[in-house]
């Protein structure tokens, strides 16, 4: 793209085209920076087309430019973050790394990248590709989507995106939109990046486990690749004085935010720039209120009660609701499409957009213009498609009310946003690695996530942000920044990840925050119990296999042990299953009889694992039809998710060449054998029925739970008894306190399988004595006492090594 075209299309003939080799040939930094091009550069042409901007077609294709670029590039111009674009290819020039700070809306996440690919394909540079990391998949193909169009670029070639299960991109994509755990993954296979020659790392304040990772990885290569590679680095301005520290003097800080908080003066109100930052300004007028919830009153009613008494007063602008969790968003639709029924009929149109990460695809309808309104509009129809909601006729204001959760705090600019309505909740999934279980907190945000969301309102009216909370919360009761992932999450999986890129312990990695020695020890010793480690702590031939499978590693464990037991196909089925969304629909209450109806053929007897492969291969057998899951409410998104996984996962263990046994399901001896994978990689993850009546104590960490309403075990007819012993995938600590995904297993199985971990590391309790008493009963005294002596030392010694490389934590990390 050229950085300073013309300001209208000339009268190029249609037929004119320029390779990319020959427009990029004379593209230099220098001019990048002055905003001209070279008038030499192209050889024999003519006086008047000598000048690359007189030619007037895309350098990246070779096309004309189309008069939607043009409209466009002068949207893209009013952004407040292009006052930094010469200072930013300035520090390119002499910095490895770069760090830029701008509010969100500022522009950052869609101009930056393309200012990136202008200079990684300059003539001073020239080097590699353009990635830019998003810590959220859904935003990834965002803004693949918006920047291909600001670039009039095609989606899929010039500009691509790649998240998990979704590759949007193809060898020679020049900016690659990804997500933060895809470009770790990746340097698996590429440590130094060398097919990158610009990185760029979004949305740092979001603070997530593969971020916070690249962070101190990036800074390595930066170092082993001083002269073609660069990293620039973006975050809200919050974080921005930290990071500032955390690398050093050496690498530059530009931020938008001291030029966008410091009003102009009359004198300097004369010059543009000035000028563009006051108008930023005007537009970001907000006022802020404070309303606290009287006692009993829920956040989602008193949410949806704000919503519609903003639009009874019938001012323009769009709305965006801040709730707690994507569960809450459904409740608060549901609530409003019932309400806006009744709404008056000199009321517009009211359109209600659900925006959380479970949506995938369907979050692009937040950009979409509403033809349905429209057309229903002209019908005075009272509801339309896609969530619209319309009032009966008259003169109306139409409306659009975004109904979102902490995604959109930093992704998901939009325009017209006039009120912002903030419950000041998010519920947090937590990890504790003493009980190796998640817990769901419903928690108060931070002072900076409740400044982000002031600051989505985008609107050229005064904006008001209504926070559901009063004063006193904001000032007392919130923290200032929000928990990083490395303090809060199962850090298993980074461990594998860090064991595969020779980093021998995490202990000497750089981290802006550092994780918690007992979740550490944790992972290791986890890690230790699936054979993924030696006994000097590097990874085993198991771990090795297990980091190429895009899996979390009981499951990849799992999946490994199946070549062993001749279940490969069912295996393979069972992990895309689990690892997709939740293939059962949400029902509401009036309608879960109906839904177990309709599910109760596709259940096993063998428990909810094989239940899984039945409704996998149903699925299947009705060639993926969205009619058959809808009628039996079934997530047709979630088992075409899993038709992809599957996929992906197959075409891996093809690659490594793992035997991949023929389909068996149905006999007995196939499901014991499913059962003894599962085993194999979830024996950390069994409970024991304590009284006979569906009482399970977890033997890990002695909580007691309960089977899941929907579990074959109690909505088969005629239900069964409870099964005394169960291997589960899921537990969580919430309001329900419930196992999910549950089969039977054989105690006899647990201690044939998983020794090392049943008779020497298992706490105390009547599920102990009782594998206890079995194994005594199985194999001589003398052969389990070696077992389990040799277990104790084994993983006691690895924790003292751990400990040892933790004490020395100042180092960086070193890719080898």
């Amino acid at each position: 793209m050229m950085s300073s075209p013309p300001a209208k299309p000339s009268a190029t003939s249609p037929g004119s085209r320029l390779r990319l080799s020959e427009a990029l040939e004379t593209l230099s930094v220098s001019s990048l920076l002055s905003g001209d091009l070279d008038d030499d550069g192209d050889g024999g042409r003519g006086e008047d087309e000598e000048g690359l901007g007189d030619l007037e077609v895309n350098p990246y294709d070779g096309l004309p430019f189309s008069s939607r670029y043009y409209a466009l590039l002068e949207e893209r111009q009013q952004f407040p973050i292009w006052r930094l674009r010469q200072s930013l290819l300035e520090s390119l020039e002499s910095h490895n790394m770069v760090l830029l700070s701008a509010p969100s809306g500022a522009g950052k996440s869609t101009q930056v990248p393309q200012w990136c690919v202008e200079y990684a394909l300059s003539y001073e540079f020239s080097q590699g590709l353009v990635c830019c990391s998003q810590p959220c998949s859904v935003a990834a193909v965002s803004l693949a989507l918006r920047v291909a169009d600001e670039m009039d670029l095609s989606l899929g070639l010039e500009v691509g995106y790649r998240v998990s299960h979704d590759d949007g991109c193809t060898p020679d994509t020049l900016l690659r939109f990804v997500s933060d755990t895809l470009l770790l993954e990746e340097m698996m296979s590429d440590p130094l990046l060398h097919q990158y020659g610009v990185v760029v790392l979004d949305e740092l304040q979001e603070r997530t486990v593969p971020t916070d990772v690249l962070l101190g990885l990036l800074c390595d290569v930066c170092r082993q690749r001083p002269d073609n590679f660069r990293v620039v680095l973006l975050t809200h301005p919050t974080l921005a004085p930290r990071l500032a520290t955390f690398l050093g003097p050496s690498v530059p800080h530009l931020s938008l935010d001291s030029l966008l908080s410091d009003p102009p003066t009359r004198s300097q109100e004369e010059g543009g720039e000035v000028e563009e930052g006051s108008k930023a300004l005007k537009v970001n007028r907000v006022e802020t209120l404070y309303r606290e919830l009287s006692s009993g009153k829920e956040p989602v009613s008193a949410a949806c009660h704000m919503v519609l008494d903003l639009h009874r007063r019938g001012e323009e602008g769009d709305v965006m609701v801040f709730m707690a969790s994507a569960q809450e968003i459904e409740e608060c639709v549901s609530i409003l499409e019932k309400e806006c029924v009744a709404l008056s009929p000199q009321l517009g149109p009211l359109r209600i957009l659900p925006l959380h990460a479970g949506l995938g695809e369907l979050t692009q309808r937040v950009y979409g213009s509403d033809p349905e309104a429209s057309s229903l509009r002209e019908n005075d129809s009272s509801e339309c498609v896609d969530g619209s909601v319309l009032g009966a006729g008259g003169p109306r204001v139409k409306r659009k009310v975004i109904l979102t959760d902490s995604l959109a705090e930093a992704s998901f600019s939009l325009p017209d946003i006039r009120y912002v309505i903030d419950t000041g909740l998010q519920l947090k999934t937590v990890y504790n690695p003493q009980i190796r279980a998640n817990s769901q907190v419903l928690r108060t945000i931070s002072k900076h996530q409740a400044d982000m969301r002031t600051q989505r309102v985008n609107s050229h009216l005064p904006g008001l942000c209504l926070r559901l909370y009063s004063q006193s919360v904001y000032d007392d009761a919130m923290r200032e920044a929000h928990c990083p992932g490395v303090v809060e999450e199962n850090l298993s999986h980074l461990v594998l990840l860090l064991k595969r890129l020779d980093i021998a312990d995490m202990g000497q990695c750089k981290f802006l925050d550092r994780p918690a020695p007992e979740a550490l020890m944790q992972a290791l010793e986890d890690l230790d119990y699936l054979a993924a480690l030696d006994d000097d702590g590097n990874l085993s031939e198991v771990g090795i296999i297990m980091s190429e499978l895009p899996l979390e590693p009981p499951l990849a464990k799992a999946l490994i042990a199946a070549c062993e037991y001749d279940c490969v196909d069912e295996l393979l089925t069972i992990a895309a299953m689990l690892t997709a969304p939740s293939c059962f629909m949400t029902a509401e209450p009036s309608r879960e009889e109906a839904a177990v109806t309709h599910w109760r053929p596709l259940m096993h007897t063998e428990g909810d694992h094989m239940t899984l492969i039945n409704i996998y291969k149903a699925y299947m057998e009705h060639n993926q039809d969205e009619a058959w899951c809808t009628t039996n409410f079934l997530n047709h998104a979630a088992l075409r998710l899993a038709v992809v996984i599957r996929a992906e996962l197959l075409a891996v263990m093809q690659r490594i060449e793992l035997p991949v046994s023929p389909p068996a399901f149905g006999c007995q001896d196939n499901c014991t054998n499913i059962k003894r994978a599962l085993i194999s990689g979830f024996f950390l993850k069994v409970a024991h029925d304590v009284d006979g009546s569906g009482n399970y104590l977890l033997l890990t960490h002695r909580h007691v739970a309960h089977l899941h309403p929907f579990s074959s075990y109690l909505c088969r007819q005629p239900c069964p008894d409870p099964p005394s012993w169960v291997l589960y995938h899921e537990f969580t600590i919430s309001r329900d306190n419930c196992i999910r995904i549950a089969s039977d297993v054989h105690p006899q199985m647990l201690v044939e399988l998983a020794p090392q971990y049943y008779l020497g590391n298992l706490p105390s309790s009547d599920g102990k004595e009782l594998l206890m008493e079995l194994r005594q009963s199985l194999e001589p005294h003398s052969y389990e006492q070696d077992g389990v002596s040799d277990a104790h030392s084994r993983t006691h010694g690895d924790g003292d090594d751990d400990g040892t490389h933790n004490q020395s934590g100042t180092e960086l990390c070193v890719v080898q």
